[in-house]
């Protein structure tokens, strides 16, 4: 087993969760919050794409300031003390709590909430020009009810161009083709988590890689008022268009939010991007450039996987793995 590393001036009360790549500590920070510190393990720091990964995620998540998106407060990028510190969510994933209730769907004002919530965040990130890539309930928060977007490894400004990836339940048709990602990627997997709250299932089914990227591009998906008829139906036609085989079909996240707000009786006040973002944070030194951003391939596998597990992330390069399997839970 990996030791556990320290960072100075944090102390470690127990741990929350343990990933391929990182360890999540609860732990005070100095000025005694109580913080998620997220410390990559020894392994991930010897393999560049995977450092690369993490200090993404560790740059990106200290750029966002928005309610519901996980906020980072410090952190280092690169190297041996590589971490970053981040809100604690009691609560954990929404991927948790379903996990919890042994299936069943959220009650509809609760799934309701929720799906305001990321589509919150989505239209935040999109102002500023960012997509976020692998939108999935293992990576949205919860505390109070209210939920928050996480997980910031995958994203990127699209100015700087990006490698595209995503988990194979939620992935929008072009990131199977092996096209670039977009905003509308990102709707078309708020779609899919719609649908998974809203009806208690995903729009599309299968027990492999192959099975799944077939499903997605080229079946549609039942009614989400079939299937649900108490979803509201201006939200139920959303979401159906959010899951358009083209991405120039579906509409923006903040139509999205909208009807949302709409459907819980709240007022979708304008969002106010440029407000709400946050300078860079210094993170380390002059960090190298990412080899994320450049255009990938992706690699599709044949290796099959076994059905009847939690499904879990992926990027492409993970995909490529004879070991990766997208129905294993990654914390």
């Amino acid at each position: 087993m990996t030791p556990e590393r320290s960072i100075p001036g944090y102390k470690l009360l127990h741990l929350l969760g343990r990933g391929h790549t990182a360890l999540v500590h609860l732990a005070q920070d100095p000025q005694g919050r109580q913080v998620a510190l997220k410390i990559p393990l020894e392994e991930t720091l010897r393999v560049q794409e995977a450092a690369e990964r993490f200090g993404n995620e560790v740059r990106m998540t200290l750029q966002f300031r928005h309610p519901q998106v996980v906020q980072g407060y410090t952190g280092t990028a690169y190297g041996p003390k590589a971490f970053v510190a981040l809100r604690h969510y009691p609560e954990g994933t929404l991927c948790d709590v379903l996990t919890q209730r042994a299936g069943k769907k959220l009650p509809l004002e609760e799934a309701l909430r929720v799906l305001a919530d990321v589509a919150s965040g989505l239209t935040y990130l999109h102002r500023l020009g960012a997509v976020h890539q692998d939108v999935k309930t293992q990576n949205v928060y919860l505390d109070g009810g209210r939920a928050a977007l996480g997980d910031l490894g995958s994203a990127y400004f699209t100015a700087q161009g990006g490698q595209s990836s995503g988990s194979p339940y939620y992935m929008a048709p072009e990131i199977y083709h092996g096209e670039s990602s977009s905003s509308a990627s990102d709707v078309y997997s708020l779609g899919v988590l719609a649908y998974e709250l809203l009806s208690g299932q995903r729009p599309h089914q299968g027990d492999t890689y192959e099975e799944l990227m077939v499903a997605h591009l080229n079946r549609f998906a039942p009614p989400l008022s079939h299937l649900n008829p108490q979803v509201p139906r201006s939200v139920a036609r959303l979401a159906e268009l959010a899951l358009a085989k083209r991405p120039q079909d579906r509409p923006p996240a903040e139509i999205l939010r909208r009807a949302l707000l709409a459907a819980l009786g709240e007022p979708a006040e304008e969002e106010d991007a440029e407000a709400e973002a946050a300078p860079p944070i210094a993170t380390t030194p002059t960090p190298r450039q990412m080899g994320r951003h450049g255009p990938v391939t992706p690699r599709v596998p044949t290796q099959p996987v076994a059905a009847g597990e939690a499904p879990g992330a992926a990027t492409t390069e993970e995909r490529g793995s004879a070991r990766w399997n997208p129905f294993k839970r990654r914390k």
